[in-house]
């Protein structure tokens, strides 16, 4: 039987989140607020409008367009991606909890919430919440398994961490984060 074991490089721990976690939005098709907090939560890296603005627009979404329930949790997620790129943790974290009270399986709430739980640096926490999340199929799954895998290598869990980038870069191959996580590590047999 052949072990193997796995090293990282030295600028492991937390590198991926210094540009803030990979949140996971929730599309909401259409011509109103809620439409447009969704399209700059999946934009929320590249700030289009202000990401105060989206705030905004999410926030005015909730509260006077009509919408329905599973458009109302949607939005609670998309607004704290939204905070969780501007690292605004607590208000994030309290948006997901908000979409989860709605809709109470709702992966991208759940893969999202062990997003912030990572950023806020409770490493356990956010990697149970992600895999909680997995189990529902979210639809970027890549998202929860890269931040998975940045919780499990600050927990010292390189394999784990390894598979996980790596399944990350299988589903998404044209995203670069998980390739330059992936070349940090060495997979060697004893």
């Amino acid at each position: 039987m052949t072990t193997r074991r796995w090293m990282a490089g030295a600028a492991a721990a937390g590198l991926a989140l210094v540009a803030g976690p990979a949140g996971a939005d929730v599309t909401i098709i259409g011509n109103g607020l809620a439409a447009e907090c969704s399209s700059a939560a999946s934009g929320a890296a590249n700030s289009q409008p202000s990401r105060a603005d989206a705030e905004e627009q999410c926030t005015l979404a909730i509260e006077g367009e009509p919408l329905t329930p599973h458009q109302v949790a949607a939005t609670y997620v998309n607004r704290g991606v939204l905070y969780l790129t501007d690292r605004a943790i607590a208000q994030a974290r309290r948006d997901f909890g908000l979409a989860l009270r709605i809709e109470p399986n709702l992966p991208e709430a759940m893969v999202d919430d062990g997003a912030a739980l990572v950023a806020g640096g409770h490493d356990r926490e956010g990697a149970q919440e992600i895999t909680r999340g997995l189990a529902l199929n979210p639809v970027q799954p890549e998202k929860a398994y890269y931040n998975r895998a940045v919780a499990e290598e600050r927990l010292g869990d390189l394999r784990s961490a390894y598979l996980d980038y790596r399944k990350a870069s299988d589903l998404k191959p044209d995203w670069p984060l998980p390739k330059t996580e992936l070349a940090r590590f060495r997979v060697s047999a004893p």
